[in-house]
């Protein structure tokens, strides 16, 4: 299927679902969606940082340090994070610890967010379609790439929230 034609889940600024659509429309139309953001780190508690395919609907070429997509219709934050995990990674039957949703809006990107993370060492089978390269890297590393490189604003959000509680 072509990504633009999966039909994901819109949600109100309160989070209450309201629709459901294609994802081209909630792209163009700029509606709030639901999504998930799986942070994975390793056994040396390093984070998976991905870089995002150039054929990504948003943010394309930037690196992010979250797995993970747009809640579909009929999906929990719980089966979307499970699904993008094996989509993206390979990663199947994986702990999730769930940690805390939160609302970004940016770049026309509005969405209700739910944040997970887990422990996957690896090795991973990229998703060819949306991941083209990904790496493990320490949080001191992480910062230095992030003040010199494009990184998804939600993702870099969501790890600064994270690191804080």
């Amino acid at each position: 299927m072509n990504p633009g034609d999966e039909i994901v889940l819109i949600v109100d600024e309160l989070n209450h679902e309201v629709a459901h659509v294609p994802r081209r429309v909630m792209r163009e139309g700029g509606l709030i969606h639901r999504a998930c953001y799986i942070l994975v780190f390793n056994r040396k508690q390093e984070i998976f940082v991905q870089k995002r395919t150039m054929s990504k609907d948003i943010y394309p070429g930037y690196l992010d340090v979250a797995t993970g997509g747009v809640v579909l219709a009929g999906e929990s934050y719980e089966q979307s994070a499970k699904r993008e995990l094996a989509e993206e990674l390979g990663v199947h039957k994986v702990g999730l610890t769930s940690h805390f949703d939160f609302y970004h809006e940016a770049d026309n990107n509005r969405v209700w967010g739910r944040v997970f993370s887990c422990l996957a060492e690896g090795p991973f089978v990229l998703q060819p379609e949306e991941v083209e390269d990904g790496f493990f890297l320490g949080m001191d590393e992480l910062q230095s790439l992030a003040a010199a490189a494009q990184f998804t604003p939600d993702g870099l959000m969501v790890l600064k929230r994270f690191m804080a509680e």
